[in-house]
């Protein structure tokens, strides 16, 4: 596959094309808007992402100084403002080092460029790291999903390769590393995920051979997802003949559908 010279890889588009080639082909290549309904209840979703949205804002704006009386003011949806009140009690404390809201990384796999944007990154020089992800869906995925997701793959990853630009060159090493899932609908309840230098030659090598099958496929012929199911939630299902209905399941964030627009003059990167 003839990939640009400037193609960049993200945890969202590697999570498309494990999920359906097919779908990151049309997505990612032909960057085709298909408009279809992604999921029902339509509406409902919509509300979710844009208080998702809020809450995200909301959390950049108090760990960047701002008041937290003012922004309290503007949380004033159910559901945000539910959010907002549980992050104050109970968003994560005791992080190491200095926080880093809304971190850009990017380092390279497989001659090509892999960026990650963060939610929040803790970073003590030489000690430990943490990823912080804030997830307002109102479910609680299970430890081990999260831990196959490429979304923790890639974060873990690419702090170890390109952490050092925040941290005076000091890169953390991987036995220092945590990410953790918090999640306002389940405020005591947050996803640790610990890393190791083991885990972290086992992703390098999955990312090198991800990218490297990507980069020497054809692009006719990617085949659809095995599993017809995930289509019902796949805006392109009746352009690929898998269905015109979308599916039905309760609203939360799609990280699968994540779109990373990135200022590379604001990106720290590792040599490229």
């Amino acid at each position: 596959m003839a990939l640009p010279p400037d193609f960049q890889f993200s945890q969202s588009l590697l999570q498309d094309y494990v999920d359906c080639p097919r779908r990151f082909q049309l997505r990612h290549l032909r960057r085709l808007a298909w408009p279809a309904v992604e999921s029902e209840p339509f509406l409902e979703h919509e509300r979710h992402l844009r208080q998702g949205a809020a809450f995200h804002r909301l959390v950049w704006q108090h760990l960047s100084g701002l008041d937290l009386g003012a922004l309290s003011a503007t949380a004033l949806e159910p559901d945000l403002a539910r959010w907002w009140s549980t992050y104050q009690e109970h968003s994560p404390t005791r992080l190491p080092g200095r926080l880093y809201p809304e971190a850009v990384l990017s380092g390279s796999v497989g001659g090509f460029r892999l960026v990650a944007r963060y939610d929040l990154l803790a970073l003590e020089p030489g000690g430990q790291a943490v990823i912080v992800d804030w997830k307002t869906g109102p479910t609680r995925p299970s430890d081990r999903w999260l831990e196959g997701r490429l979304q923790t793959v890639v974060y873990r990853y690419l702090l170890v390769e390109a952490g050092g630009s925040l941290t005076d060159g000091v890169p953390p090493e991987p036995d220092g590393v945590r990410m953790v899932y918090w999640f306002p609908e389940h405020p005591t309840d947050p996803a640790t995920l610990p890393y190791d230098s083991h885990r972290h030659a086992a992703d390098a090598r999955y990312l090198e051979r991800l990218v490297g099958e990507i980069a020497s496929r054809e692009e006719e012929g990617l085949p659809q997802a095995d599993d017809p199911r995930r289509c019902a939630f796949c805006s392109y299902r009746s352009l690929c003949a898998r269905g015109q209905q979308a599916g039905w399941r309760p609203p939360d964030e799609d990280d699968s559908s994540e779109e990373i627009i990135l200022d590379f003059e604001q990106v720290a990167e590792i040599a490229f």
